[in-house]
């Protein structure tokens, strides 16, 4: 059986503004400044507190946890009053339709979310039932930890020749090689390309339909050395 893990924020959804704002709230909440905008897309996909010990080095991870905590409220109140939507990137829903079509391929989730964020994802955007292992900052270590790879092929039944995992940050590409599966970066997240090449992922795709045949070739294929 195959195996598509994918990353959320930059990946599968258009999050930026979302995340910007929630991060600025955040800091502006705990009295700090907040961190340039490349600095806090820079962290997306890490979990929170993983994430703020990155942007403050400098504090102790009390701090680091009242950070994540202010995060998580400023997000929630946002989703709540509709400031900041959160989109799918174009072709991104119709992938996982088409993915989930197959008979030899299971679809997963392998992200800095919540159990609660990718829920409110799966229930905004009819994804009931399509993915079959969905992994998050909730049950494993924060990327590029392996365990959520790890955990995910073992829910599945899959093996690493088989499994390859998609996201947008460098954290997703060094978790996929610590896993010892295949790598694909996309060109349209938060981290540029020529950040996302020094990790040496697999390929690098430009949009979902190039997407959608680089994971048959890949799967197609040994695991690189």
């Amino acid at each position: 059986m195959k195996l598509a893990l994918f990353d959320i924020d930059g990946t599968l959804m258009d999050s930026q503004a979302m995340i910007l704002a929630s991060m600025t709230a955040a800091f502006s909440t705990e009295g700090l400044p907040a961190p340039s905008r490349p600095e806090m897309l820079g962290v997306v996909g890490l979990s929170l507190v993983k994430a703020m010990s990155v942007l403050c080095p400098e504090h102790e991870p009390v701090r680091h946890e009242s950070l994540a905590q202010a995060y998580k409220q400023a997000f929630w109140s946002y989703r709540t009053d509709g400031s900041f939507p959160e989109m799918p990137f174009d072709g991104a829903l119709d992938l996982l339709r088409a993915l989930k079509s197959r008979d030899d391929v299971m679809i997963g989730i392998a992200t800095g979310k919540s159990q609660r964020g990718v829920r409110h994802i799966i229930d905004q955007f009819g994804l009931e039932g399509v993915f079959s292992t969905i992994q998050t900052s909730d049950d494993a270590p924060s990327k590029p930890h392996p365990g959520m790879i790890l955990q995910a092929m073992d829910e599945c039944g899959a093996t690493p020749q088989d499994t390859v995992m998609i996201g947008d940050a460098v954290f997703d590409i060094d978790m996929a090689h610590a896993a010892g599966v295949k790598a694909v970066a996309v060109a349209w997240g938060f981290q540029p390309t020529t950040v996302l090449a020094r990790a040496n992922p697999h390929v690098i795709v430009n949009n979902f339909n190039e997407l959608d045949g680089v994971l048959t070739s890949l799967w197609q294929e040994p695991v690189p050395a």
